[in-house]
């Protein structure tokens, strides 16, 4: 029993920290229900317009709020008391997810409407997250950190799998209507879990909180704060070597352009068969933070890091190598054994991936100065929002030149060569002691 204890989830965080516990419940239950709405939003999109450019313009009116006031956000989040930038963005995520539903109970029936909400929510989005993510280091102990990224992973993933699930269920049974309404209730227990935090001000240098005057004195969050984020980063070796790894396995191999063609062209049962891809990535990442109970002991942090994204490019290779074997035939009914090696494959992929975004947050959360942690989260919401566009436009790219099945191969083999030239060249990230964590 206490090895399958040790192979669990470490669950500390959740039973030594009240404000932990309940942030994590409430923005497991928000996130349920805002992927409810990016369903429904398409959806939706798709229904007033028949058109699926239509719906990928509204990837762009998400992402260029967020790639903006991404970095702005964060300079927020390290001027003002965390909790009330926080609590200030949900609110106004709350507004805007009622808003959705408004115009959905009047029958609006306009995409413009619908574009303006999501760059507006993406915009709070922006700046909530950031906020968020820096006061999780204010709430546990350095080293309950991995254990409560693990943590977050887990609830995180879990959204990812059911929500798109329950809201084309939701759509399909009672209108985009009640989608969005649900989505507005349940984002209510992330209001509650932030408002029940305490104040957390920002930190001095030696980690005590900062006084009234110096508060108002610093309480300039302008673009100069940004630069000046920006310019720390490029300093600090180990927490710029995250951001380049994560580049690395996002812009090169990033299979979700490829997945829709593999369901098609490659294994039969179109877009059963892409959904049946897709989740299997999230279960992937789900079933690796069950079993991270041993995360919360590893010391040399950059190392796993460096072995979870090889881990990762190679599974993306592995999936490539299932679609070159059963070849481009557009099979009329579905390939069962190649669902079944793809879908492994692509599991494979999504636990290292978790694995990695696990250290990869716990060094940028335990490394960094806390009067930089926010302007930092910034940049991480950018790179992991942003990443995963661009490696769509690279791997489509690819596509278009050798095909679905071998420009996943190639971006597999470019992601864990490009990554061992990062770490070769950043020496210091390979020796990485979370006993003595440096920026």
């Amino acid at each position: 029993m206490a090895r399958v204890n040790g192979l669990l989830a470490d669950t500390t965080p959740l039973r030594i920290s009240p404000p932990f516990r309940r942030l994590w419940w409430g923005l497991g239950i928000s996130n349920l229900g805002s992927q409810l709405t990016v369903v429904a939003v398409g959806l939706q999109v798709y229904a007033l317009t028949g058109s699926s450019l239509a719906v990928g313009v509204l990837g762009i009116c998400a992402l260029v709020p967020l790639v903006v006031l991404g970095l702005y956000g964060g300079a927020l989040v390290d001027a003002y008391d965390r909790r009330k930038v926080a609590l200030a963005a949900s609110t106004a995520l709350w507004v805007i997810t009622a808003l959705i539903a408004v115009q959905a109970w009047l029958h609006l029936d306009s995409v413009g409407v619908l574009y303006g909400l999501v760059a507006a929510q993406s915009a709070a989005f922006a700046i909530n997250n950031p906020a968020r993510s820096a006061i999780i280091p204010r709430l546990v102990e350095p080293r309950l950190l991995p254990a409560a990224n693990a943590l977050q992973t887990i609830a995180w993933n879990v959204a990812l799998t059911v929500g798109p699930l329950g809201g084309a269920f939701l759509v399909a049974l009672w209108g985009y209507q009640v989608a969005y309404t649900i989505d507005a209730v349940l984002f209510t227990a992330a209001l509650w879990a932030v408002w029940r935090l305490p104040d957390i001000p920002p930190l001095t240098g030696d980690d005590t909180p900062r006084p009234a005057e110096a508060g108002r004195r610093r309480r300039v969050a302008g673009w100069r704060s940004v630069v000046d984020g920006l310019r720390y980063l490029a300093t600090q070796p180990n927490v710029r070597t995250t951001f380049l790894a994560d580049l690395a396995a996002m812009v090169l191999a990033s299979p979700r352009v490829l997945l829709p063609a593999a369901g098609v062209v490659f294994l039969g049962g179109g877009e059963a068969t892409t959904g049946v891809l897709a989740a299997a990535f999230a279960v992937g990442a789900v079933l690796a933070g069950v079993f991270s109970g041993g995360l919360s002991r590893v010391r040399w942090q950059g190392r796993v890091i460096v072995w979870a994204i090889t881990g990762y490019g190679l599974s993306i290779v592995l999936f490539g190598l299932v679609l070159v074997g059963v070849g481009a035939t557009s099979p009329t009914t579905v390939l069962v054994g190649g669902v079944v090696a793809a879908s492994v494959a692509l599991a494979l992929a999504g636990a290292s991936d978790a694995v990695s975004s696990v250290f990869r947050q716990t060094i940028l959360q335990t490394a960094t100065p806390d009067d930089m942690r926010g302007r930092l989260q910034g940049v991480f919401i950018v790179v992991v929002a942003g990443g995963p566009r661009l490696g769509e436009l690279v791997l489509g790219a690819q596509a278009t030149w050798v095909g679905e099945a071998w420009a996943a191969v190639a971006g597999g083999v470019a992601c864990v060569v490009v990554l061992w030239i990062v770490v070769r060249s950043q020496r210091k990230f390979w020796h990485y002691d979370a006993l003595h964590p440096e920026p």
